[in-house]
C-alpha cells in the first residue's frame, strides 16, 4: 500500500468508477443535458471513487504486495 504501482493502481481504479458512476447516472431517465442534476451526479461519483479507493486499500493486503488488486499476477494467465 506504500508505494507507487499500489496508487497508480488504486487512481486508475477510482477514476474508472468515477467515469462509470457519471456515465450511468446522466444515461438514465432519458433527460436533457440541461436537464441533469450534475450537483447529484458530482456527488455520487465522488462518493463511488472514495469507495473505489477504499477497496483498492482493503485489497492490498491479500493479494500481490503493493498492486491494489485482489488477483495474484500470472495466476489466470499463460505463463
Amino acid at each position: 500500500m506504500f508505494t507507487l504501482v499500489f496508487w497508480r493502481d488504486a487512481i486508475e481504479r477510482a477514476i474508472k468508477t468515477a467515469a462509470q458512476t457519471a456515465v450511468a447516472l446522466i444515461g438514465t431517465g432519458m433527460v436533457g443535458i440541461l436537464d441533469v442534476d450534475w450537483v447529484q451526479v458530482g456527488s455520487v461519483t465522488l462518493v463511488a471513487a472514495a469507495l473505489s479507493v477504499l477497496t483498492s486499500i482493503g485489497s492490498g493486503p491479500v493479494a500481490d504486495p503493493g498492486t491494489a488488486s485482489l488477483v495474484r499476477r500470472g495466476r489466470y494467465a499463460a505463463d
